[in-house]
């Protein structure tokens, strides 16, 4: 079975959830401290897939995500740059999404950083269950999953700096677009994030980060309606199992 590295400490603080998600999905999922990574970066290799999970890092000073990825761009930047380019799976969830945009893996790996995670337009932390869907994309995380007319798709956002923006935004905006790396978006606006953008991945499709949190919609009792079927976080977590097997 593929191992799944799901880093913690350091503030973050969902590392059991994103482990038992990628368990439920198939993986051997591996709780690795990140000084265990930054103290021998080549562990990396030993794994298929990885996950940065939602939380506070570092209490989110200097902004969230932004010394997380100071921390791994010093220590293990190659290394995650490697991962990366011989197609292994990472996903960054909230604080791990502000993270991966901050390490330069997201939108464009090795270009100057064009986008950003600011605070919501209201200002405040928002802490509530979102409908979510999914555009046509390249992202190998999110491929087939399809809008459920009876039950729409929800995911738990927990986050003050979720929105996404840029300097260009229609630039970006079109540039996204044209090249299919917007795999998940809200279904209204509720944080002010350039064309309800939930999440953004890579060029190849295989890094990707979002505020939502699928790791808290495994299953159905978790669900704010706990209807049968209701729950559909896991299906995340399934496709980067399947795209692990069949590589």
């Amino acid at each position: 079975m593929p191992k799944a590295m799901i880093l913690c400490g350091d503030g973050l603080n969902c590392e059991r959830e994103t482990a038992s998600a990628f368990d439920a999905a198939g993986f051997v999922s591996s709780i690795t401290h990140i000084n265990e990574l930054v103290r021998n970066p080549k562990i990396l290799g030993s794994f298929q897939a990885m996950g940065i999970p939602g939380g506070f890092s570092f209490g989110d000073e200097l902004g969230s995500g932004q010394i997380l990825a100071k921390k791994l761009r010093a220590f293990a930047s190659d290394e995650l740059r490697d991962f990366v380019r011989q197609g292994n799976p990472v996903i960054g969830i909230c604080n791990g999404f502000q993270a991966l945009v901050k390490l330069g893996l997201l939108p464009w790996p090795d270009t100057p950083q064009e986008i950003a995670l600011a605070h919501n337009s209201a200002g405040d932390f928002i802490n509530r269950w979102v409908e979510v869907e999914f555009p046509d994309s390249i992202c190998i995380w999110t491929k087939g999953i399809e809008d459920d007319a009876r039950i729409p798709i929800q995911y738990p956002v927990r986050h003050g700096e979720g929105r996404v923006t840029a300097a260009d935004e229609s630039k970006v905006l079109q540039e996204l677009k044209r090249r299919r790396q917007i795999p998940l978006r809200y279904r209204q606006d509720f944080n002010g994030s350039m064309d309800r953008i939930a999440g953004l991945c890579d060029p190849s499709g295989v890094v990707f980060g979002l505020m939502p949190h699928p790791e808290a919609a495994v299953s159905d009792w978790l669900h704010p309606s706990k209807e049968k079927g209701s729950a559909r976080g896991l299906d995340i977590f399934k496709n980067a199992k399947r795209y692990v097997d069949e590589r």
